[in-house]
């Protein structure tokens, strides 16, 4: 398994959080759903300090490498700030109430 996680500092760039969930709600989750090779996307946000961002887990590097949507680096105006890959070293998955890991988070509440 391969992660990547990217990161946007938003300031200077017109964008906001509040405006970005939006875009998560109109387009970008369903873009991503069926996507080959992807295990699961989180977005994630910092309000406060302006920042956006993505955690992605790939079934493998290979997986990682496919050319991806970028809608968000066009909304925000430049590339991300921080692009990080990783090996992923092990995975548990804890006992939870969620009958999926699909369709939660701030955007889509």
């Amino acid at each position: 398994m391969h992660a990547v996680v990217v990161w946007w500092d938003l300031t200077g760039s017109g964008r906001t959080v509040a405006g970005l969930r939006e875009f998560l709600r109109d387009e970008a989750v369903d873009r991503f759903t069926g996507t080959p090779g992807l295990v699961l996307k989180t977005w994630i946000s910092d309000a406060a300090a302006e920042r956006w961002g993505a955690l992605f887990l790939w079934e493998s590097a290979e997986a990682a490498a496919q050319p991806m949507p970028q809608r968000a680096a066009e909304l925000i105006g430049r590339p991300p700030t921080v692009r990080l890959a990783f090996d992923v070293e092990a995975t548990a998955e804890g006992v939870h109430t969620l009958a999926s890991l699909s369709g939660h988070g701030l955007a889509l509440a």
